[in-house]
Order: structure tokens, then sequence, then C-alpha cells
């Protein structure tokens, strides 16, 4: 498995993984799901359960990256960065996207049945490429165009209520050799720590809200986590920034999304691009999530808000 990601979040888990990872069959493409996940054409694997909920899709991940190389060779973008030249032409061609931010880079995740819309609306600006059996290829020449017909600009989508809580959160990494060592405490963490958050930071009442996102990208460690959870951790294991800087979240939906609503990452992205904030951006099964540097919580949410009076 060389794609996998667990969210959790107050409602539930969401995993990302790659075929190879679900099916042992070395395919390769991203899924997406809140339980263990597959496409359609493997739904079949997975036992019946009402607690188990699919996308009904298989999903691409895009990497936008400088310097045209690979996702370990080139330098990350940012999701600001690409809120104009990325996010927004997407969803003004109502393509849906579900983003995924980790400590090293940033990754769109698209539908497989959408690319050839995705590859028409950023081949102006961008040399797409892709990853077949380890080796970078151009994309130019997967027979997507015939019978293309260019989709039509549509009106962006209806504007979602925003919410603050109270926990500041760290964005880290880990060395993956030092993985073993601390198996035990990220299981804890991930699947085992209600009570301890309830005697250390409070309930969802008081602010605090549970959110922890672990990711194993190529190799690449990423955890999201808040500095509660972060004082478990042995000291001078986790990655940080050499300021150490604390985040803030800003979580965007006031009921279940879904994955068929366009411009809900554009909604906010381009705001915080416009006063040059940086943000990291984690959608989950149900709700998205942008962790923005502490000292600008109050001018994001202020400047989403007017942002969204202005679309009134």
């Amino acid at each position: 498995c060389k794609f996998f990601s667990l969210t959790e979040t107050p409602e539930d888990y969401t995993i990302i993984v790659d075929e190879e990872g679900f099916l042992g069959d070395g395919r390769g493409s991203p899924c997406l799901s809140d339980k263990p996940l597959c496409s359609p054409s493997v739904s079949a694997e997975l036992p019946s359960s009402e607690h188990l909920s699919v996308a009904d899709a298989t999903w691409l991940a895009l990497n936008v990256v400088s310097g045209g190389g690979g996702f370990s060779g080139s330098q990350p973008i940012g999701v600001t960065k690409i809120a104009k030249s990325v996010i927004a032409p997407l969803a003004d061609q109502n393509i849906s996207v579900f983003m995924l931010s980790t400590y090293q880079t940033d990754f769109i995740l698209v539908r497989e049945r959408d690319l050839p819309f995705v590859m028409h609306t950023l081949a102006a600006e961008f040399t797409i490429l892709r990853v077949v059996n380890g080796e970078t290829v151009a994309a130019d020449d997967l027979g997507i165009t015939n019978g293309f017909v260019k989709p039509k600009l549509v009106q962006r989508p209806v504007i979602h209520p925003l919410s603050s809580p109270s926990n500041m959160f760290c964005v880290t990494s880990l060395d993956p050799d030092t993985l073993p060592t601390v198996a035990t405490l990220l299981m804890d963490v991930m699947f085992y720590s209600n009570g301890v958050k309830d005697s250390v930071v409070g309930n969802e009442d008081s602010g605090h809200i549970r959110f922890f996102s672990f990711s194993l990208i190529e190799g690449y460690i990423s955890l999201v986590m808040d500095v509660q959870t972060q004082q478990r951790f042995p000291n001078n294991l986790l990655f940080t920034s050499a300021s150490g800087e604390l985040w803030k979240m800003v979580r965007i939906g006031g009921q279940p999304l879904g994955f068929d609503e366009c411009g809900i990452v554009a909604q906010i992205s381009e705001p915080l691009a416009a006063a040059d904030i940086p943000a990291y951006y984690i959608s989950t099964f149900k709700f998205d999530h942008a962790l923005v540097p502490e000292e600008n919580i109050n001018g994001v949410v202020n400047a989403l808000q007017v942002s969204q009076a202005e679309k009134h």
C-alpha cells in the first residue's frame, strides 16, 4: 500500500487507501471511504454493514509540484497557492474535488471518470504527468479525448456554515524508522483515546473537537493532532517547522457535505489566497477542515464571513 490516510472526527473515521492496499493486486488507484475502502467493481469484497459507507467511485490523486518531477523530488505548492490556478477552475467546470493536505504536500483527489474534464481544464497551465508502475509518464496519451465534450460553466454552490473549535493543532511528521516504537501509542490515539480526551481537554461542548489525521504516502508520514495529543508523544520524536507554529481549525458544513457538490474547497481557499494566508485542507467523508496559523484565525473567520456575505 503506497497511499493510506486515516482521519478521525467526532462523526466517524475517513479512510483513503489505494486499491493495492485494499485488494493486494497492485493496481494502485486511490479510492475514498469512511471505513475500509473500495471501488464499485470490488464492493462485493466488503461485508454488508449499516455502519459502513463507501464512496461510489474510484478517485485519482493529483499532486501539484514545482519542477515537474515526482512527489518526492519536487517542492510542494500549497493549497492557497493553487486556489486560482487549480481549485477555482475545477469548481467552475463542475468537477468535485476531495482535498488532503499533509506535512509534505497537498493532494487533490478527483473521480477517475472526471479525468478528461480535469485534463482539459488544467492542460493550458500545467504539464500533466501520471505515475504508472513507478514511472512518471506524460498523461496526454491516455486516449481520453475521443468524444470529449467541454462541460458548461456552472454557478458556484450554496454557502456552508463555518465553525472554529477551540483546539490548537500541530502539523507534524515522523521518521518511518521510528514508527515501530510508537505503534502502540498511535493505535491508542487513533482508536482508544476517547476517555483520555474527555479527562484532558474536556468534551465537545467546551469547544474542543476530536480530530486526528495520520497519512502514510509513498513512505512519508504526516500527522495532524491537537497539542494535548502531541504531548503524549516522546520529546524530539515528531518533526515540526522551525517556528513550532500552531494552527487553528475552520470547520466547513452544518450537515454532511456529500461528494457531488462542487466548489466547497474554492469557497475557503480563494479568500485565504487573496489574503496570502497559508492553509492545510483536509476533507473527510462528511465535513471539510481548513487549518490556518493560530495568529490569523480571527482575520480568517472574518474574511470568510465577508466573502460568504458577498455571495448571498
